[in-house]
Order: structure tokens, then sequence, then C-alpha cells
């Protein structure tokens, strides 16, 4: 059943009773002291966490080809993913891979909210880490609120000490790993070991690892609730059919305080006990039974904290849920829902066509250069002679021999070799001459059309257009 808002009458005679607080836009940061909890939506969290972790730490590790499995070479102009290579003519297969992932974020969070935040963004990973290691040096929350308070020490001394040690060295090594997508990191490592490094890389080393140490360590919370700009717009992207975490006020209200075994009903209380559990767990800060709020990132460490209160309480499970706001008002909920249809068949769409042209990419490049100096010249037998510079790129990792052809106008032949060979990843630079007879120029300009073909690869095939320039005709 729908829940009724309670109903006042108001006496015009009587000032309005308000609860007036000036709210200062500038006050300082109140430190959040999570306490820690375990449950099912935790259990999930270290399944999606620990293989983004893992992969994102051993991935520039891993040798493929001959090269590392994921590499991009800025000096070179490659980038190295597993058995392709791309070049920067490439890059539209970048945008287009932006693209879909931008429209796949829409689509997540209109069906099941921030769960992109809670789950999987490397700032929520990186916090739970962080968070663990100063809940190993300094205790659980009660402990490390009496450590702030508490005088200086030598305990006091050790354990900050111990937990900014392991936040800077979680932070150097964050911080290698990232610069080791960009630079041969077992060159990299050894080199940062010794001081030998160049100093571009070790600047961005030290950069990455203190930008961790601050984020994760340090400003936490205020990373969601300011600059990230998802947190802001994710509301235009929501619905009333959007998976959201929810505290059911109709089950919950009045909340109040009892004893284990204490019937509710007889007390005309809701099953909500105000133990702040839900409060005290929120990695943001934020009290959940205050309705939907931009800082929550979806985490449901809400959810585990309020369900193991009420397992001892033995009220059931589900006070705080994943849940909608159409299912709580009506209780039921529409999952197909013509936006959320449009943003898949736009994902499927888009993939479709990626797929397909990174299918039929081929990865050869020709630029044709014609010799400005001189635009054509007069053989010996009457012909008239052009010359050219092919830029042959190989964008393929084997290397391959290539057949040259030129086509466009009758008795037009190549002087010289029609075959090259090109290494891997090279570019090969090839002077070409082309003749015609003067009788077959006709005009003074004729579009010619060079082809290119990997003699090893049927598929490998290119073509480019050109022009072959003679006297101008009177």
């Amino acid at each position: 059943m729908p829940q009724r808002l309670p109903v006042r009458e108001i006496d015009p005679k009587q000032p309005p009773v308000t609860d007036s607080r000036e709210l200062d836009l500038y006050e300082k940061r109140e430190k959040i002291y999570t306490r820690k909890i375990e449950g099912f939506f935790q259990r999930i969290r270290l399944y999606t966490g620990w293989p983004l972790l893992l992969g994102y730490f051993l991935l520039p590790w891993i040798n493929w080809n001959g090269h590392q499995s994921l590499l991009w070479s800025l000096p070179e102009r490659k980038f190295y993913i597993l058995n392709w290579t791309f070049w920067p003519q490439d890059f539209v297969f970048l945008a287009w891979l932006l693209i879909i992932c931008a429209f796949g974020l829409f689509f997540v969070t209109n069906w099941l909210g921030r769960v992109w935040c809670g789950y999987t963004c490397p700032q929520t990973v990186w916090t739970a880490i962080y968070m663990w290691m100063e809940q190993f040096a300094e205790g659980s929350r009660n402990q490390r609120i009496k450590l702030d308070q508490a005088p200086w020490s030598a305990e006091k001394l050790f354990k900050k000490g111990l937990k900014h040690a392991m936040w800077l060295g979680f932070g150097f090594w964050t911080g290698l790993t990232f610069v080791g997508y960009f630079t041969p990191i077992r060159e990299l490592l050894p080199d940062l070991l010794l001081l030998q490094a160049h100093p571009v890389a070790a600047f961005w080393t030290l950069f990455f690892m203190l930008a961790t140490y601050v984020n994760a360590g340090w400003m936490r919370e205020q990373v969601c609730k300011y600059m990230c700009p998802y947190a802001r717009f994710q509301s235009a992207m929501f619905d009333r059919d959007t998976l959201i975490i929810s505290y059911d006020a109709a089950r919950g209200e009045p909340r109040g305080s009892r004893k284990r075994g204490d019937a509710a009903e007889k007390q005309e209380l809701g099953d909500c006990i105000n133990c702040t559990v839900c409060v005290q767990v929120c990695p943001t800060g934020i009290d959940i039974r205050d309705g939907l709020q931009y800082e929550c990132i979806g985490c449901a460490l809400c959810i585990d904290g309020c369900n193991e209160v009420m397992d001892k309480m033995g009220y059931p499970r589900g006070l705080i849920r994943y849940t909608t706001l159409a299912e709580l008002e009506t209780g039921k909920r529409h999952i197909l829902r013509p936006r959320l249809v449009g943003y898949g068949v736009a994902i499927l769409v888009m993939i479709g066509l990626f797929g397909y042209r990174l299918y039929q990419r081929i990865p050869l490049e020709l630029d044709i250069i014609r010799d400005r100096n001189q635009l054509f010249t007069m053989s010996s037998d009457g012909g008239i002679e052009n010359s050219y510079t092919l830029k042959i790129l190989n964008m393929d990792s084997a290397p391959h021999r290539y057949r040259i052809t030129a086509t466009g106008i009758d008795g037009l032949k190549i002087q010289g070799a029609t075959e090259a060979e090109v290494n891997g990843s090279e570019v090969l630079s090839l002077p070409l001459r082309l003749t015609v007879p003067a009788q077959q120029l006709g005009q003074g300009s004729r579009k010619i059309l060079f082809s290119l073909e990997a003699i090893d690869r049927d598929d490998y095939r290119i073509t480019q257009e050109s022009r072959f320039i003679g006297p101008a005709q009177r």
C-alpha cells in the first residue's frame, strides 16, 4: 500500500515552528570514521574489486609476442594491446570505444543506479584498500577515534607512521604501474630503485604516487562529493524505476531504541531501532534514512550493516535494501522502459559496428608524395616520367612483402622494383618512377591509382589515389 504522510492542522495565530540552522559552505571537513562490516554485498565487492586490482598491477608485467602485453609507447607512437599494434591513424577506434563506454555507463546507471561507483570505480576500490590499511594500523572505529583524541605518544606515532608508510608504499606501486603502461615497466622499476630513471618517468611516478596518497588516503569521500562530475549528472539518468539503495520508511518509522526481544508493535515503533550503524559504515558519511542523496555511491555497506542488526533483533531483513521508488510506493517494478531499451539498442549497434570495423581493419598505410621540384621529365624514347616517394607503413607486428602496381593510364609502367619487404611496425620510404607514352597521356594531368598488396596475405590490400602530370596542352 502507498505510504500516507501524517497531516496536522496549523493554528494561524501561532508562529510556525522552524528548524533553522546556519550552513557554512566553507566549513572544515569533519573526518569520517567508518565501521568495519561484513556481509553479502561486501563479498560481491571483493569479487569485483580484486580482479580489477590484479589486472591493473599484473598486466604490464606479462610479455606477449616479444613485447609488453599492454604498452602505450608515446615516443614510438605505437600502442600495443596483446596481438594488436595500433598507430595514431587508428585514433578513431579509441574515440569509438569511449563513446561505447559512455553509453554503457548511461545504460547501467538508468538500470542499476550507481553500481559502477559502488563496486568498480577506482576511487572506491583504492579508498577501500586505504581504509583497510588504516584499520590494520590503528584498529577499529572506536580505537581510531580514541587514538586521534589522545595526546602524541610513542604508540600513536608508531601507528600513524605505519599507516602513512603503507599508504605511500601502495601509492608508489600504483604510480609505478600507471607509468609502466607508457614505458617498459621491467626497465622502469630498477631504474627508479637505482635513481637512474628518466626525469620525466620519475616525475610522473612521484606525481601519481602522491595523487593516490591524497585522493584515497586524505580526500576520500570529498572526491565523490565535490570533484566527480558523475555524482552531479547522474540524476538526469535516473527515473522512478532505477535501482537505488533506499530506506523503507513505511516499515521503519517511527524509529526508536529497544531491547532485543521487545515487540515493536507494543511500543508503537517501526523496525528501525535508531542504532545509526547505517551511518557509521557509510564511507561518505550520509544517513540513508534521509532519502535518496547524490552523495550515495551505492556501495551497500548500509544494507549489510542494517541486515546484521535486523538478524540480531529477530526482524526481517530488507529495512534498507536495493529497490526503486516505484516499488516502494506501488510494490511494482518495471524493468523494460523506453529509455533503457533505447540505450541498450544503441550500445548493441555501436558494439556491432565497432567489432566489424576492427575485424575489417587492414594494418597497412600508404602515403604518396610527388616530387615537387620537377613536375615531369621527358625520357629519350619520348615518354613522360613522374617521380614519387611511397611511404609504406606496416602496422602489423610481423614482416610482410608487398607488391606495388599502378593503373589509370594505358601504357603506365613502373620503372624499378615493384616489390618491397617491410618489417613489422616499420615505415619504409620507397622512391618510384612512372612513365607513360606521350600519345597516351592526352590531357596535362590524369588521375592514377597505386595499389599495395601483401604477397603472403590476400586480405592486406589498399589503394591510394594520386596524379600523373605531363606537358600542358595547347
